[in-house]
């Protein structure tokens, strides 16, 4: 397999964010992920892919202290997750990282305002500030008209775009999207990842996705693609068109041989 590394300008002018080195997890006997070493920079818009079976979700669930690794080590911001403890780790999440996932868990009961604003709230921030940033990403993510409604009250691209918005609300230092077109239609998908590409541009947010979709991860500036547990192949976009991206995706999909899921 290829390993397609061309026109890397300014990926490695960056801090990394994520880096991890050797790392397994095991369920039982059962090897899911073997050997991975990978570096996240600042600022990058990366897309993980592989069949099904992987290992993509267990990959996002384990750099994200969402599950612990079997065996290596992950630094996120330079910081060892083998240093922190339960407590430190949950902390470490609210106030670095960001989640956006395909079923949005919203909570029905708040509005769609009140669920933006909700991580900002649960660590005190004073209500200038959240409204200052709310109004930000309302604007970004075309919100504006629908903050005072509840999420069934909407559709799910606008669910989607909320549980955007909730993710971004902190200024998290890396957002993890895990299969976040997965429930919507071709518009809506495409509306998301549009934001989500804006997002990442204009104000340098760090997105890691997992995707099965090709047309999905052409949004981004590098995929990652695994096979049995193991990164076999890179592809970064550079400077050619995301059409062009996205022939060399489907392409180095095929070679995988699994298709989409």
């Amino acid at each position: 397999m290829e390993s397609s590394k061309g026109n890397e300008r300014g990926n490695h002018m960056n801090m990394p964010i994520i880096r991890a080195q050797n790392v397994s997890k095991n369920y039982g006997k059962t090897a899911v992920l073997r050997n991975i070493d990978l570096t996240v920079n600042e600022g990058e818009f990366t897309a993980i892919m592989g069949p099904s079976g992987s290992g993509k979700s267990t990959l996002m669930n384990v750099l994200s202290t969402i599950d612990r690794f079997s065996g290596g080590e992950v630094w996120l911001q330079q910081q060892s997750l083998l240093s922190l403890g339960k407590k430190e780790l949950r902390q470490f999440r609210q106030e670095r990282m960001g989640f956006i996932f395909q079923d949005y868990n919203l909570l029905d009961t708040l509005t769609v305002k009140e669920n933006i604003l909700l991580p900002l709230s649960l660590r005190g921030f004073k209500t200038a500030e959240m409204e200052k940033r709310l109004a930000t990403l309302a604007g970004a993510l075309q919100l504006e008209a629908i903050l005072d409604r509840y999420p069934a009250e909407i559709s799910g691209g606008q669910k989607q775009r909320t549980a955007s918005a909730r993710a971004l609300i902190a200024n998290p230092a890396i957002v993890f999207a895990d299969e976040p077109t997965g429930a919507l239609d071709s518009r809506s998908a495409t509306e998301l990842l549009e934001e989500l590409a804006s997002m990442n541009g204009r104000f340098s947010t760090t997105i890691l996705m997992v995707t099965h979709d090709p047309y999905a991860a052409s949004y981004c500036k590098r995929v990652v693609f695994l096979r049995d547990g193991s990164i076999v192949n890179e592809l970064y976009a550079g400077d050619q068109s995301r059409k062009s991206f996205f022939d060399r995706i489907l392409e180095a999909q095929s070679l995988l041989g699994g298709g989409r899921e």
